[in-house]
Formats: C-alpha cells, structure tokens, sequence
C-alpha cells in the first residue's frame, strides 16, 4: 500500500510500505523526512493538503513598484510561499474613459443643437444626463473586470486559487467568488459600501449560502477616527478581526504592520478548531486590501 509523504517544500511522494518507520531524504530540498505506517496517515482537509495553506500565519508584502497590485505571501519565516496578483488594465481604462468623454460630448452636442433649433434651452440638461448614462454604459463595456490569481510563485505557474469579480457595476454591493483551479466555488465574499462608510465590514458565505464569518474594523471608534482624520501617518493604521457570526468569537486577525511599504499579517492561530478553509481566509485577507483600496 503506497505511502503519502510531504515535505514543508511543498514536494509530496508516494512511497512503498516498506520504507515506512524509516527515515528519507528529499530530493529536493534535502530535508530528512519520516516515512508514516499506512495505518497512521490522517485524513487531511482539502486546505490543509497544500503545504501553502497548510499553516496559521501569513505575511503579506504589496510590491510598491507595479501598475497591477501583486503580492508576495510570506510563512512566519519570511519564505515565499505564493505570489497573488490583481491586473490593472491601465490602456483599457484610459480607453473607456476617452470614449465615454467622446459619448458625453456628442450627445450634449446633439441636444444643444436640437435645442437650438427647436427653443428649447432644457434639451441640454436632458443632453447632460443622456451622455452621462451612454458614458457609464460604454465605459463598463470597455474596462474589464479585475479578477485576483492565487499562483504558487512569481513564474505564474500552478494556478491554486482565484477571486471573481461578479459584476463590473457595483455602486452598493460587491461581491466576489472564490474557487479553486478546478472552477469549484469555496466561498463567496460580500461588502456594504454605503455601511462601509461608518466602519468597514465583509461577509463570507459558504457555497450553500450561510453565512461562514465576518470581517470587520477592529473598533468602531478607530473607525470614527479614521474617517475623520484619516490614517494620521499610520498611526491609525486600518485593522481588522475575523469573527464567528454566530458567537462573535474572534478567530482571526488581518493586521497591518507599522512600516513605510504595506505589510500585513494574517493571523488565524485563535481558529483552532479550523472552522475557516485557509484558502477562503487568505482570499478574504487579501481582498481587505485591495477590495477597500487601501
């Protein structure tokens, strides 16, 4: 009966029964590993089954120097272990937002002459709102939806996860989809933007609809401040806690670190039960970043 062996490099072998009790060296990493009994391989959850996810602390490092907002995840030890990625269509953007002013100007253009013509000043008001709807139209035609790629390093090779914008349109409500690289749905993440306003808050639903956790500003009151001062150098650097919607016990902190370049620690060491998938909590660690735009 074969036997599953990990490395922590991420390397994984099925060796023969007969090696097992004895100890193996990786081939790559060098690391000596010991061989388990069949009878003593545990059944692993599906996020702890890659060394990636396999872990309770990740430290997240943005790179300051790129157009698309990309990041380095880091174990406890300062080891990359997976390279996250969000693309900004910077020609894309530039693009809608000429044609939507080109939209803007012929169609007050065509009021203002249709007014003119016919006595009536009130067609350029009706020109100026007609425009402004052609150019929301044609602007969400053109720009593309930013989606987030969870790759195993840098070389965007081994696609492990990926966050889904659902819509381009999302004055209130955004929401995004979590899946694994087979298109299987792991969660779904939510955010009021008008409740935002007050103190900043996102819920994660399981596939089946309930609701997972709740991520939320570490204190209403630095919230407060925080509108109305705004980050004061760092100082009030924005924190948050994951917590189980249903007894509001904290099982998870995203914490960002006093430095000058952005920072931040992901701490799920108080879930030890493993309510969260560490897949669906670095992607929601992820997106109280670059979903708050911070």
């Amino acid at each position: 009966m074969p036997v599953l062996v990990r490395c922590t490099c991420g390397s994984e072998y099925n060796l023969k029964d007969e090696y097992a009790g004895k100890l193996v060296q990786c081939p790559r990493c060098g690391q000596n590993l010991l061989v388990p009994s069949p009878e003593e391989e545990e059944e692993i959850p599906v996020h702890r089954g890659d060394p990636p996810f396999d872990r309770d602390l990740y430290l997240l490092r943005q790179h300051v120097v790129a157009i698309s907002e990309k990041y380095s995840v880091c174990d406890e030890n300062n080891n990359p272990i997976l390279f996250v990625e969000r693309p900004v269509y910077l020609a894309r953007g530039l693009l809608a937002i000429l044609a939507g002013l080109i939209v803007l100007g012929l169609s007050m253009g065509a009021f203002a002459v249709l007014g003119e013509a016919l006595n009536q000043e009130w067609l350029l008001a009706v020109g100026l709102l007609v425009g402004a709807v052609l150019t929301l139209i044609v602007f969400l035609a053109i720009i593309p939806k930013r989606h987030v790629t969870f790759w195993r390093d840098e070389s965007r090779t081994g696609k492990l996860l990926e966050i889904l914008q659902d819509r381009k349109f999302m004055p209130i409500v955004a929401t995004y989809t979590v899946r694994d690289p087979s298109g299987n749905i792991l969660a779904r993440l939510r955010k009021n933007i008008l409740t935002n306003l007050i103190r900043r808050k996102w819920s994660c639903y399981r596939p089946d609809g309930s609701l997972w956790c709740v991520a939320k500003e570490d204190s209403l009151i630095l919230s407060l401040l925080r509108r109305l001062i705004g980050p004061l150098f760092g100082i009030l650097r924005t924190n948050f806690i994951i917590c189980d919607p249903d007894t509001d016990e904290v099982l998870g902190e995203f914490n960002r670190k006093f430095t000058l370049f952005d920072r931040y620690v992901l701490d799920l060491r108080a879930d030890r039960d493993g309510l969260l998938d560490r897949r669906v909590a670095l992607a929601l660690g992820v997106m109280l970043d670059t979903g708050e735009r911070r």
